[in-house]
């Protein structure tokens, strides 16, 4: 009788189990590393939402130490220095915007 209880215990856990990562009923996610907000926002629209993507990710959106370099590394976007959301793919405004969009369309956005 323990056993059956643990397995319906289980069962439960693994049914109510809801992924914050996806929209319901998707499991689909693209990387959208570097691309502008508003670009993304367009994506989701345009393509992602009506093609069935669950979810996308992103780069980091806090600002981010700036390397003067002839071509700036991904990585960079990784040091952050606060949290202002402020990068090279936009500012709050657009960050907000994209999510909204995103959101709209049935595509979760993580980063």
């Amino acid at each position: 009788m323990l056993r059956i209880a643990v397995l319906l215990v289980g069962l439960g856990q693994t049914l109510a189990y809801k992924n914050p990562y996806y929209a319901e009923g998707h499991s689909t996610m693209v990387h959208l590393f570097e691309w502008k907000w508003d670009d993304i926002a367009d994506e989701c629209e345009r393509f992602l939402g009506p093609k069935g993507y669950g979810g996308i990710q992103i780069s980091p959106p806090n600002e981010n130490v700036i390397i003067w370099a002839q071509n700036r590394p991904w990585w960079e976007r990784y040091q952050p220095i606060s949290y202002k959301l402020v990068t090279r793919s936009g500012d709050e405004q657009q960050f907000s915007d994209m999510v909204r969009r995103c959101n709209d369309a049935g595509v979760r956005c993580v980063n």
